[in-house]
């Protein structure tokens, strides 16, 4: 439950995101927030999301116009051996992501940033996982990839969808490879008042 009067607002049209949310009970509502973080020159991995999601929160900041609403925003990487994944270009980008992640261990990094207007940010946490893929060929991963499960997905694959036939190991929040660290998101959210009590 949202904080009496207070509304949450998530900066993602990410489906995933509204999914765990709406999975945890916490009523929000959507409006996507347009920063492109593919301007941040930054190299350390956590800081590069840590900023990216900082900058979506800040333009979903200026975007609305509820006084004193919470806004979520959020983001995700893949790095694998010193690469950077976001989402894939196209589906050839995507099959050479793919072909990085087979046989290997990688991590995923979102990145959760709060904020309030009125007030600006209140916080931001980066939740790490480690997710190790088994090998595959070039032809399992091309008819993966034509199913088009990874198009929208950070090192082009879902791990709640076909990709999971993949996956042999997770260590740390599976809800962050999904695209919202679950416990993170619920304690951000009361420490910073925008949930009055959870569950």
């Amino acid at each position: 439950m949202t904080a009496s009067g207070r509304r949450l607002i998530l900066a993602s049209a990410s489906p995933r995101r509204r999914e765990i949310l709406s999975t945890l009970g916490i009523d929000f509502s959507v409006q996507p927030s347009h920063a492109d973080e593919a301007s941040l020159r930054i190299e350390d991995d956590v800081e590069f999301v840590r900023e990216a999601a900082l900058l979506k929160l800040r333009e979903a900041l200026v975007e609305i116009d509820q006084e004193g609403a919470y806004v979520l925003a959020a983001d995700t990487i893949v790095s694998v051996e010193g690469v950077r994944m976001g989402k894939p270009l196209d589906d050839r980008d995507a099959i050479e992501m793919l072909e990085r992640l087979a046989g290997r261990e990688h991590v995923v990094r979102t990145a959760i940033a709060l904020g309030r207007k009125g007030q600006g940010p209140l916080g931001s946490r980066v939740v790490e996982t480690h997710v190790r893929f088994r090998e595959a060929s070039r032809e399992e991963l091309s008819r993966y990839v034509a199913s088009g499960e990874p198009r929208d997905k950070a090192g082009a694959y879902g791990v709640q969808g076909l990709a999971s036939g993949f996956v042999t190991r997770i260590e740390g929040s599976y809800t962050n490879v999904v695209g919202l660290p679950a416990a993170e998101v619920v304690a951000l959210l009361l420490e910073h008042g925008a949930l009055e009590r959870w569950p």
